[in-house]
Formats: structure tokens, sequence, C-alpha cells
């Protein structure tokens, strides 16, 4: 475990160690699974065309239902395409575990708090360091 002194004497961790890492590796490759899944659900959905049988209504309505159609697909277009951005900055964090670098703040160089990873365990940003990005 790297430490090195901090406030008054107290150790200070430069970096989690290596059950940590592993402990967030696991929370990071069960989140990139479903994930994974997700995104197969939403490109099946684009790629399956609409059967939703307006062949008997009248032009009318089949105009309205096209532009719903259409909006629909955008907006699962759109899920898919942040869903993809989700999944690439979990294989980074994967690849961070593995360089040992997981959890340190790109800003500030301190550790990324354990409750903050769990909640968004593909950070990069301390709290301070977002916040201040913000302002």
């Amino acid at each position: 475990m790297s430490k090195t002194n901090g406030v008054n004497g107290e150790e200070q961790k430069t970096r989690y160690s290596d059950a940590e890492l592993q402990e967030f590796k696991e929370l990071i490759l069960d989140k990139l699974a479903n994930a994974k899944h997700e995104l197969q659900l939403l490109t099946a959905t684009l790629s399956n065309p609409n059967d939703n049988g307006t062949d008997d209504t009248a032009g009318t309505y089949k105009t309205l239902e096209d532009g719903s159609a259409t909006l629909e697909k955008e907006q699962v277009n759109q899920l898919a395409v942040r869903q993809r951005k989700f999944i690439a900055n979990l294989e980074a964090a994967l690849v961070r575990i593995e360089n040992k670098t997981y959890g340190v703040c790109r800003e500030t160089g301190k550790l990324i708090p354990k409750e903050r990873l769990r909640a968004v365990p593909h950070t990069t940003l301390s709290m301070e360091a977002k916040l201040k990005q913000q302002s």
C-alpha cells in the first residue's frame, strides 16, 4: 500500500490497495455486462422495423405515426450513443485498475472517496475537482 505523510503526521494513501482495486474491478465488470446487454437491446430496437400494422388506417394518421416513429428512433439512437460512451468509460476504468492509477483524481492527484467511486465507478474526478470545473 503506497502511503505518504499527511497532515499531523497521519498516513495518507496515494492509491488503493490491490484488494480494493479488485473490489472495484468486480463492480465495473458487473456494470459493464449490464451496459452491454442494454446496448444490445437498444440496437435490436433500432434494427427492427415498425410492425404496428398501419396499412389500413387513413393517410393522416399514418403520417403522424411515421413522425412519431422517427422521433422515437432518434431517441433510442441517442440512448445507444450514450450507452456506448458509458461502456468506453467503464473499459477505460478497467485499464486504470490494471495500471493501479484507478481512483486517483486527474486534477488534484488525491484519492477519490470510495463512496463516489461506487456511485460513479468510471469517474476520474473528485467532487472537489468536479465542482471547480462547473464554476
